[in-house]
């Protein structure tokens, strides 16, 4: 039995992130009285207290706390359900790929010309999305597909294809002390500087970027370096060089869909995109295998290098 109606959830989290009710009834447009009552009813369904009320103030419960965290990702999951039920009914519907700005390792426009032979090939949207946002924009139904990086980008949940693997370089000013050597290892940038990247809560130390383009700027004026898939510094940008670091993990460019994602509109992009770069069979996932005439060996392009003075 469900103790809760969708209507209700939404009334209890705009009063518990509002701590007012006349601020959550105009939030809703609904007269207070009603709202005051409604939450009345969900604490008597539930058996217990959610929120305690003076004249002045309102505070939550340890209960109201745990209903309003798991409240909002149930508000969340059911409006992601109804986008994904309209789109999957959409006859036309486009799809829509989120991508870091500079960040597809120059295989895209190779990707969308396979993808535009395909018969039952859609127009593809392109959104640009920052450091963080790219895989919430998946989960929550926002973008269909999505270009990540890992180790970086969090995968869980997620299905995907390795499209490009590539080694990890520094990225430094041109008078850094480190510049001139023609390869380097992680401990010899263990008391560098690296910056925080914005929305990131484990990041450096230096100063808080936003994109690639902002981050270049502090390494130029000398207030950080940073440790980035050679793909992203290429061309490299004046003032900086890049060095490789030979003992970084490597970075794995792929195409990510929501796991639960079975659309013949996702799995014709995403065959299309392994038969343009070529699939790395060590790195298919077990549920997601192309057909076997998609899984043709086509050698990624070979790219210059970034290693040494940029």
């Amino acid at each position: 039995m469900v103790d809760l109606e969708t209507r209700e959830l939404e009334y209890f989290v705009a009063v518990a992130e509002e701590l007012h009710f006349g601020r959550a009834a105009q939030r809703l447009s609904i007269a207070q009285p009603a709202l005051s009552k409604a939450v009345r009813r969900v604490e008597s369904r539930l058996g217990v207290q959610l929120l305690l009320r003076s004249s002045r103030h309102v505070s939550l419960t340890p209960a109201g706390e745990a209903l309003l965290h798991h409240g909002r990702h149930a508000l969340d999951a059911v409006a992601a359900a109804s986008r994904n039920a309209r789109r999957a009914g959409e006859t036309q519907a486009h799809l829509r790929l989120v991508i870091k700005a500079g960040g597809d390792a120059g295989l895209l426009s190779g990707i969308l010309a396979r993808y535009s032979l395909q018969p039952d090939a859609r127009q593809v949207d392109i959104l640009f999305g920052g450091a963080t946002d790219r895989v919430e924009r998946l989960h929550d139904g926002r973008a269909d597909v999505a270009l990540l990086h890992t180790p970086f980008d969090d995968l869980t949940g997620l299905a995907h294809e390795t499209l490009h693997v590539e080694g990890r370089v520094a990225i430094l000013p041109r008078d850094h002390p480190l510049a001139s050597r023609t390869e380097l290892r992680l401990t010899d940038l263990e008391h560098e500087t690296l910056p925080r990247w914005r929305g990131v809560s484990d990041g450096g130390t230096g100063p808080e970027v936003a994109d690639v383009a902002q981050m270049m700027q502090m390494i130029v004026l000398g207030r950080t370096i940073a440790v980035l898939p050679r793909s992203l510094v290429e061309p490299v940008p004046p003032g900086v060089v890049c060095v490789p670091v030979t003992d970084a993990p490597a970075s794995h460019l792929v195409l990510a869909w929501p796991e639960t994602d079975r659309r013949p509109l996702v799995a014709s992009f995403v065959e299309a995109a392994v038969v343009a770069n070529g699939p790395r069979p060590d790195a298919l996932t077990a549920d997601a295998r192309p057909p076997e005439a998609a899984r043709q060996t086509l050698s990624p392009p070979v790219r210059p290098g970034c290693g040494g003075r940029g």
